[in-house]
Formats: C-alpha cells, structure tokens, sequence
C-alpha cells in the first residue's frame, strides 16, 4: 500500500494518522521521542508493510511486474493498489475521494510540525499535484511512478509500469479483493 491505502487504513485518530502517513521517514525502533498517538501510526505502518509484502496475492502480482520493474516490483505493487483502491472507493469508504483527500490533507498540513524533514518538503507537492485522488487513473499512476523513478537509485525499470496494471486488470483486481479484505482483518486485530 502507498499513501491513499495507509492513511485508509489508519482509522479515524488524528496522531495515528499522521504516524502512519510519515513513518517511511522515521527511522530505527525507538519511538520514546514521539508522541503516543504518532508512536501508533508508524507501529501500524510498519505492520500493514509486513503484511502486504507477505501476502500471497502481493507476491503473485509481484512477480507479474518484476520482469517490468526489477527490484522496484513491490514499490510498483503498493502504487498498484492505491490505483485499485481508489477506482472502487465507494465500495471501500463512505466519504468521497475527493473529500477524504481534502480532510486528510488538511490535517497533514494541521501537523506539519510533527513530521520529519523529508515528508515536511514532500507535503506540499503532494497537495498541489492531489497525488490522493490522481491515483483513481492510469496517469496519475504514471505521473507517480515517473517522479519515483527519477528520485530512486537505478529505478527508470518503474518508467510505463502502469502498462503492466492495464494488460492485467482483471487479475490485480480480482487479487485486490482478497488482499484488502486480509489486510483489513490484519490492522483490526492488531
């Protein structure tokens, strides 16, 4: 899961939120520094990353885009999923995606003092491009898989990557399913 799946699967508390949303950023087991609430969110992150790079269904859609995007497979898949998850959102969230985006990027923005240097400079591009809601198309997908190419070591492999998700819709979607309902029963007992 990238962004759009994390902060859906955070729940409702704002801090949890905000955890889960920067802990790529955070570094290392201790947490002490952190408020409880932050502490929370970046445990629950972690444990949703777990959980998705052990599931069956990630690793067979991994293995689909390897050929494609080499060692890059599974930051393709999670930017996947945000895609798959975003085009049926009125199945998975009450509120609409445009608004969920807007509510969660206003309290982002409300905690910006909480967040590392790295998502604090990030925010702002993420606002103005409304990565959240760009994700519902094939070239907001594109458009976030070329920005990550360009920024990650060797990683042109993710360039034309949503080629894959198009050719082989039917299957990530049908594997999606599955996964999300899994990982949904995951963060609940956790």
């Amino acid at each position: 899961m990238n962004f759009l799946g994390h902060l859906y699967l955070s729940g409702d508390d704002p801090l949890i939120i905000v955890g889960n949303f920067m802990a790529d950023a955070v570094k290392g087991r201790d947490l002490s520094h952190h408020p409880e609430g932050i502490q929370r969110g970046i445990r629950l992150h972690r444990a949703i990353d777990v959980a998705t790079d052990a599931h069956p269904m990630h690793r067979v859609g991994r293995e689909r885009v390897r050929a494609h995007a080499g060692r890059y497979a599974g930051v393709v898949m999670d930017l996947f999923y945000d895609h798959l998850l975003a085009i049926d959102w009125q199945e998975h969230h009450p509120e609409p995606l445009e608004a969920f985006s807007a509510r969660m990027y206003r309290l982002l923005e409300a905690h910006h003092h909480l967040l590392p240097q790295r998502t604090r400079e990030m925010l702002p591009w993420m606002m103005r491009g409304d990565w959240l809601t760009s994700y519902a198309t094939l070239g907001g997908i594109g458009r976030a898989l070329d920005g990550l190419s360009r920024r990650a070591p060797q990683g042109a492999s993710m360039q034309g990557a949503e080629t894959v998700l198009a050719d082989h819709f039917q299957d990530y979607r049908a594997e999606f399913g599955t996964f999300l309902h899994d990982l949904r029963m995951t963060v609940q007992g956790s």
